[in-house]
């Protein structure tokens, strides 16, 4: 099943980014043949910005970016949305790399489920 999950949410602020890289990374666990895509659009694509800390015993989003990677899901970001933020491709965390609305466009009529947080 081919699903899209739309991230639009700051990384820190509130928590609906980080629920939906929870889901995903408990998706990608549990469901065979899954082909997962995640896309960060407004605030969200700061969520990929390398080089995050934050205090100890609280979530990091960089490092949930990095387990969905791993896992072989591709993280999509908003080019004009990077641009607008001043975010860099040399700054995103490794796997994840620059889109543009008309992937974003392909990836949802492809998609047999849209989710979008």
């Amino acid at each position: 099943m081919k699903t899209l999950m739309i991230l639009n949410d700051p990384p820190y602020g509130t928590e609906r980014t980080y629920n939906g890289l929870r889901l995903a990374l408990s998706m990608l666990g549990k469901a065979e043949g899954l082909e997962l895509k995640v896309f960060l659009m407004g605030d969200a694509v700061s969520s990929a910005k390398a080089g995050q800390k934050t205090p100890n015993g609280y979530y990091n989003v960089e490092r949930m970016l990095k387990g969905v990677v791993t896992k072989k899901a591709p993280v999509l970001l908003c080019g004009s949305c990077m641009d607008a933020r001043g975010i860099r491709d040399e700054e995103v965390v490794e796997g994840c790399r620059r889109s543009s609305m008309e992937e974003l466009t392909e990836t949802t009529l492809e998609a047999d489920k849209v989710l979008i947080f």
